[in-house]
């Protein structure tokens, strides 16, 4: 378990350093399972504590800003104990050195003097070991920094940094909600879908089934068009990935949000999970990588299904399709140099008021405020299309993870001076269920029918209209 040069090997000498020892684990670890141990900047929390656990509180992680107090303690621990271990090892060093320099009548002394230093080396290896798991456990519970822009505060706070489409509003009286609208033109059935699955789940149908393919051919050729590389990921991932993507529940909460997976493999030990976002299986695809420089920024869009338990919630947003279990989702990801990822986000959030703007929707775009970050995210972009039966309704967000993702992925480049940490940025091209109930309230007409947006006409076999059969 402990790090030991090729030297040192043959010599008899070892010495641990920290980043060595922490190497060390991952090596193990992932010669068992996808993922090696997490990186985490653990001198940075004990160097800035006190704004450390201020960003915890911002963020609305309440429950983890006494773990920073926790962390610098077992932080100074961990130092402190290496170095008990690293004088032990120094002198047993010192005895190999007198063993093979000693007279023959001396050595056997020299050994037995040697051979008491095993058992407290073993033993202070295994505290060490143990401070490591609690330093690491306590600092997996921390939320990412956050921008100094950022809004403080709950969702109310979000600042309006633009409007698309401002003359797109549809406000006209006696409008129908999407609800009605597929009932009329036969587009879903949720009744079918309530006896075979349960609540929050559906059938889509006729043109929806269309409108659906439409959307994804849209997003991704205008995705494409822009440098990023189409990837069809999987939709089972370990939960340890999505985990590591930040996708876990605050501490003291219930995980009433991931559909876990039973399964029968004679892996008993891989816990596996439906994906929430094809952000995590995209994540993944660089689990343990090394960029070179050259090769960043990498961009990716991918197309998953991603799966929610938390459906379900009372008022308008339980009724038809905006908060369903399961829907297609269109991806965009990115991995860059640090001081890429400010442009990269606006890059990324460009595309998408591109793609919210052909389909000629009425919306705006917030700057999230702390409490809408989630663990993960230094900074959030949210887009809110209209929606006449309900307002404004979120149909995209963007956010940039600088290294939180990657320093639990262990995604890296090279550079001249050693090898850093990426940053990672994610971003919603098209949420399938939302996007269509804002073009079907949208996009209704006076005699029934839904106008098709143009930029998906080419999708949908040249038709201007959704009508009935």
């Amino acid at each position: 378990m402990n790090w030991i040069c090729t030297a040192c090997r043959t010599s008899g000498r070892r010495t641990v350093q920290l980043q060595k020892l922490r190497r060390t684990f991952a090596v193990s670890s992932a010669a068992h399972g996808p993922l090696p141990k997490p990186r985490l900047d653990y001198k940075y929390v004990r160097d800035n504590a006190e704004s450390v656990e201020k960003n915890c509180l911002d963020r609305n992680f309440a429950k983890a800003a006494p773990n920073v107090s926790k962390l610098v303690a077992f932080y100074d621990d961990f130092t402190e104990k290496t170095r008990g271990l690293n004088n032990m090892l120094r002198q047993r060093n010192e005895l190999t050195d007198r063993i093979k320099m000693a007279p023959k009548d001396q050595k056997k002394e020299l050994v037995q003097e040697a051979s008491k230093l095993k058992a407290p080396i073993q033993a202070q290896e295994q505290a060490l070991r143990d401070t490591e798991a609690q330093l690491l456990n306590t600092g997996l519970t921390l939320p990412n920094t956050t921008h100094p822009s950022a809004p403080l505060g709950p969702e109310e706070n979000a600042v309006t940094v633009k409007i698309l489409n401002a003359s797109s509003k549809l406000e006209t009286p006696n409008l129908k909600d999407h609800v009605t609208i597929v009932q009329d033109l036969d587009l879903v059935d949720f009744t079918a879908a309530s006896r075979v699955s349960g609540g929050s789940w559906y059938y889509l149908k006729n043109a929806a089934v269309l409108l659906e393919q439409a959307l994804i051919n849209y997003s991704l050729q205008k995705a494409i068009s822009k440098g990023f590389m189409p990837v069809r990921p999987p939709d089972v991932v370990r939960t340890e990935v999505a985990a590591a993507c930040g996708f876990r529940p605050r501490e003291g909460a219930a995980d009433d949000q991931t559909y876990r997976v039973s399964h029968g493999s004679a892996d008993s030990t891989v816990d596996l999970c439906l994906a929430g976002t094809a952000e995590i299986p995209l994540a993944g695809l660089e689990i343990d990588s090394i960029f070179p420089e050259s090769s960043i920024p990498r961009r990716v869009v991918g197309v998953g299904r991603a799966f929610r338990a938390e459906a379900g919630a009372g008022g308008l947003d339980a009724k038809g399709l905006y908060r369903v279990h399961e829907f297609t989702k269109v991806e965009l990801f990115a991995w860059t140099e640090p001081n890429a990822s400010d442009a990269m986000l606006e890059e990324i959030r460009t595309l998408q008021e591109e793609i919210v703007s052909e389909l000629g929707l009425h919306a705006r775009v917030l700057d999230m405020p702390t409490h809408e970050l989630g663990a993960s995210a230094y900074r959030k972009y949210d887009i809110e299309a209209w929606m006449p039966s309900r307002g404004w309704g979120e149909v995209s967000s963007a956010s940039n993870c600088t290294d939180y993702q990657a320093r639990r992925l262990n995604t890296r480049y090279r550079t001249q001076d050693g090898l850093k940490f990426v940053h990672t940025l994610n971003g919603t091209a098209v949420a399938v269920p939302r996007m269509i109930i804002a073009i079907l309230e949208n996009g209704q007409t006076e005699d029934g029918r839904v106008r098709i947006p143009e930029v998906l006409r080419p999708f949908m076999g040249g038709a201007e209209f959704i009508e009935k059969r």
